[in-house]
């Protein structure tokens, strides 16, 4: 009886935090950066200065990505699984001159659910067509090691 009260008080006093433990991807704070971010006044240095090198560069438009992920553990009773508490994505398109053209900030409220097909698609070619057939043999004949003649 006395083990199982000393690692209930072990356990308990293990998990008693006042702040909650949270792990964070990416780049901190992008909310405060995104707001020191000028239009056509900021420029790609400017902005390597103020947040880092992106996290994803656009190789089609001149667009930089930064991801900030923050997710923290939820009570004891949840044992162990952590909810996603911040999810902020920033994006930014440079003109030719380098500049920062657009700025865009999305959050957690901006992730959409997605949603999975119930249809299948039906393909148009069938095993059992003659042709099929004709192709499977000669693939069979290629593929076949060569027989050595004595």
């Amino acid at each position: 009886m006395k083990k199982i009260f000393i690692l209930l008080i072990f356990l308990f006093t293990l998990n008693c935090s006042i702040n909650k433990v949270s792990n964070v991807h990416g780049f901190r704070l992008l909310e405060t950066k995104y707001n020191k971010i000028e239009l056509n006044k900021s420029n790609k240095n400017d902005i390597r200065k103020l947040i880092g090198p992106p996290s994803s560069i656009s190789k089609f438009e001149d667009m930089w990505i930064y991801i900030e992920r923050k997710k923290t553990n939820q009570s004891l009773l949840k044992l162990g699984k952590k909810k996603l508490s911040r999810n902020n994505i920033l994006i930014l398109e440079f003109n030719k001159r380098g500049l920062v053209a657009e700025k865009k900030l999305l959050d957690i409220n901006d992730m959409k659910d997605l949603e999975i097909a119930e249809k299948k698609t039906i393909k148009k070619f069938r095993q059992d067509n003659y042709l099929y057939d004709i192709f499977t043999t000669l693939r069979e004949k290629i593929n076949a090691p060569t027989r050595r003649k004595k």
